[in-house]
């Protein structure tokens, strides 16, 4: 009983390490280049997004998941963001002023 216990705590523990390090490296760099707060969206100018099959920069307008994250934002600011497609939209989940 406690070998099951203790397999299933170190398989809780190192899945939520994988999750942790996938998130902290999935922010892209990118800057502000438009803020629609009313339409809950900005546009980006990026670098390549691998895992999405961006391969290079390019500039896309983004939706965002919380519309609160546009508050304060100005086209010219520095980001990193975490850039998801959900639903065929693109999507920041996450957002940070660098």
């Amino acid at each position: 009983m406690r070998k099951t216990a203790l397999t299933l705590a170190t398989g809780l523990a190192l899945s939520f390490a994988s999750t942790f390090a996938y998130s902290q490296s999935a922010m892209v760099d990118g800057e502000v280049k438009k803020v629609d707060p009313s339409a809950g969206k900005l546009t980006i100018k990026h670098g390549a997004i691998k895992s999405m099959h961006m391969d290079e920069g390019m500039t896309h307008v983004w939706r965002a998941q919380d519309p609160a994250m546009l508050k304060d934002l100005k086209a010219g600011a520095k980001i990193r963001f975490e850039p998801a497609n959900i639903n065929g939209q693109f999507t920041v989940m996450r957002l940070e002023k660098r």
